[in-house]
This record gives C-alpha cells, structure tokens and sequence, in this order.
C-alpha cells in the first residue's frame, strides 16, 4: 500500500480565508485518495466549514491556533509574531518531517524569512528561487526567478538551471527539460556579464539531464521551443506582471466585444466550447502553485488572491513535486554539474565572451600561455604568477613503494614531479568567498 502523503497547510493567509483553503481542500480530494491535510488554524472558525463540505475526518488535521500573519505585517515583523502562528507552525511541521510540504496563500514576504529560519539550504545552492508555471503553445513553462533575487550572480543562474530542469522533471515525468536563459537577444554576444558568464558555464556543461538551449527572447516565451526559463527576480516578476496584465486585458477586452450586440452573444454560443478552451488558457487559477526552490524541503506559495479552484491547483501542484521526488532530483542535478572539471573549451569560451578575442585567438592565445608556463618550468624549475601562486618542478628519487591492493613491493623509479603552492592573495579570495 502507498504511504500517505502529509501536507501542511496554512488555512488562515491570503484573501477569504479559510473559506477558501478549506473548499480548495475539498475540491483537491476528490481526485485524491492518499492525501491528508494537516490544517493550521483557528478550530472554531474550520471545523464547521470542514462539516460543510463533508470531509471524511480520516482525511484532514485541524491544529488549532487563532494567532496569524497580516498581509500588511512586514517580514521581519511576521517572523516576531512568535512560533504559534499558522504560517509559522506549518513551516515547522515540515522541519520535524510531520508533513511532506506545506503550502501557504498568506504573506510572501513572511512566507520566505519563516521558511528560511526553519529550512535548512540544498547543498551548494546559495539562494531560494520561487518558480512558477507559464503556458506556451505546446504545454506547460517553468519560470524562475520570479521576484525572490532581485541579483543574481552566475552562480545563482545556474543554480535557478538545475533547480528549474529538476522542477519540470518532477511534474512532467516524460518531458525533457529545455533550458533557455531570458535575454535581450539570441545572439552570444548579447546580455550583461552574469548572463554571457551563465551562458558559457551551461553551454560548456551539457547535463544529461536537461537539454540548453541559451538565450530566448520575451516575445518567444509563448512559442514552447523551451520549457525552462531562467532569469533573476527583478526581470523574471516584471515579466510575470506584464503576462499576468496582458493576459487579463484580453479576456476583458475580448469579453467586452462579445457581449456589445446581439450578433457577437449569438457568435459566443455558437463557439462557445472554443471560447471556454481559450478561456482555461488564460485562466491564472490553474496554473496557481509557485514553488521556492532551494530549500531542502517543498514549500508551496499559492496566490493570495486566488480563489477555491486556484488553492486546490497550489495542492495538486504539491502533491506531484513530493510524488516526482523533486528534492532528490535537484540534488542529482547539482551533484552531476559539480562533478565535472573546468576543460580547456571553458577556458577558450571565457576569454571569448569575457574580452572579445575570436574562438580561434582564444585558442591560440591560451596555447601560448600553457607553452610559456612549460618552458618556463623546464628550464628555471619554476613559475611563480603574482597574486595566484608558483608552479615547482621537483624530482622524486627512486624509491620501495607498495602495491595498495596487492601488498606486493615495487620500485618505484625516479621522476619529476609539478607542485603548486597558491599565493597568499588566492588563499584570501578563495576563503572569502
């Protein structure tokens, strides 16, 4: 038998709640069976509307608390609240491993410093991102970050890559992930230095897990070429607002013409299963579920101003990241990158993208570099580079070594040998970091 899956859930944050935390539950169960909700809230107020819907009392939790968050409590404030409030105590239901994931309507701000005070990081990511889904033409968008990071460094981008691919993989099992990084062109060259250094760093480390796609423009989001969208906060929630507002701006206006004569409600009627598939495109509700990447359990921030159907789609989207192990895949993800040394292609595409040198002089110019650094220690026995370190040659002499499996004795015949020994200023960069 599949064990049951335990998610928390903060019934009093976001708009008209819990009224409808507790009709999302509802409707999320009915296509459910191996889900039980652990509800964090006011009792008096959740019991009689859970009576209402008539949830089976072997399916749900109430823990009782009557302390919440505001939508105007500042972050910090929130976090001073105190450990009994309903955000808070659902967080930590998840710390003491008590639920799978947790999600929560109320405040985002709130939601992130009390989620990252109880959660500890994934290994080697250094920031949370909050990802969401974005329809295009052939199914479903991963778009990351969408406003946790207003500045991100290549390393954070690239840690957004893995997280996003491990993301799409978990929900859309028999897809492949195609990751694009958000640009103002297609073209190498194009985009600030975080964005050409990312570009590099992905292009040279093909995952087997994901496919790279570099750069994608905003006007080719829609087209479903990719499925992972990676930008920092600050452009990735600018670009999320202006989908959100266009799209909203269509319906409206298309809505507006529809309904101005009897012409176009006779026209609506007649092509009113197409208008209803147009309408569910559009529809903000069913791709409700942003998820905050980064940290080493899932945490769900559903839109607060969401409706009953649109917190029901935040739990289906929970259920299936617990289902599609999506922590371990971002592990595998960042484990798999990690692992595979810097190549002299790097090398080659930084001096490319970084100062402007062709492929070719790239190549060239490091080949110099390498063969001077060779020369060098041929001849002198030595190379020291101010403020990175000095290359030594030194000679083993002839030594009785032992085989490690076998135990057997062996010569080992005399050799030279390179050592390095960073510089004081390498020591200090690479501690500072």
């Amino acid at each position: 038998m599949q064990k049951p899956i335990n998610i928390a859930i903060d019934a009093m944050g976001g708009d008209n709640s819990p009224y409808k935390t507790i009709e999302g539950i509802n409707i999320h169960s009915k296509n459910s069976n191996d889900v039980i909700y652990k509800i964090f809230g006011n009792k008096n107020i959740i019991e009689p509307l859970i009576k209402k819907v008539d949830l089976s009392n072997s399916r749900y939790e109430i823990i009782h608390t009557e302390n919440t968050i505001k939508d105007t409590d500042s972050a910090l404030s929130a976090a001073k609240k105190g450990k009994d409030t309903s955000m808070w105590l659902s967080i930590e239901s998840l710390k003491k491993n008590n639920s799978d994931a947790t999600v929560s309507a109320g405040n985002t701000g709130a939601l992130f410093v009390i989620a990252k005070l109880n959660l500890n990081m994934i290994e080697n990511i250094e920031k949370p991102a909050l990802s969401g889904l974005w329809p295009n033409k052939k199914g479903m968008n991963i778009v990351l970050d969408l406003g946790a990071n207003i500045e991100c460094n290549e390393k954070n981008l690239v840690d957004f890559s893995l997280m996003g691919a491990a993301l799409h993989k978990a929900l859309y099992e028999n897809e492949v992930p195609k990751v694009a990084i958000l640009n103002i062109g297609s073209e190498e060259v194009k985009g600030n230095v975080v964005i050409k250094n990312t570009y590099q760093k992905l292009n040279n480390k093909q995952n087997p897990l994901y496919e790279f796609h570099g750069y994608i423009e905003g006007n080719q989001i829609m087209e479903g070429n990719v499925n992972v969208i990676v930008t920092d906060g600050f452009t990735g929630n600018v670009a999320l607002k202006t989908a959100e507002g266009t799209a909203n701006f269509i319906t409206s206006e298309l809505k507006k013409a529809i309904n101005s004569n009897i012409i176009g409600k006779i026209s609506s009627l007649i092509n009113l299963k197409n208008l209803n598939k147009f309408k569910n495109k559009l529809d903000p509700r069913l791709y409700n579920g942003a998820i905050l990447l980064g940290l080493d359990k899932p945490v769900i921030k559903s839109h607060g101003s969401t409706d009953a159907i649109g917190f029901a789609n935040s739990l289906n989207v929970c259920e299936k990241i617990i289902k599609g192990r999506l922590i371990d895949k971002i592990k595998e993800n960042i484990n798999w990158f990690m692992r595979i040394n810097l190549t002299k292609k790097e090398i080659v595409n930084a001096i490319y993208m970084q100062i402007g040198f062709s492929k070719k002089i790239s190549e060239n110019l490091l080949e110099d570099v390498f063969q001077i650094i060779l020369n060098n220690i041929i001849s002198n026995n030595k190379v020291k580079i101010a403020k990175f370190g000095t290359f030594l040659l030194r000679k083993k002499n002839r030594r009785i070594g032992r085989n490690p499996k076998t135990k057997e004795e062996k010569i080992i015949s005399e050799r030279n040998v390179i050592l390095f020994r960073p510089s004081k200023e390498l020591k200090k960069l690479i501690n500072d970091q």
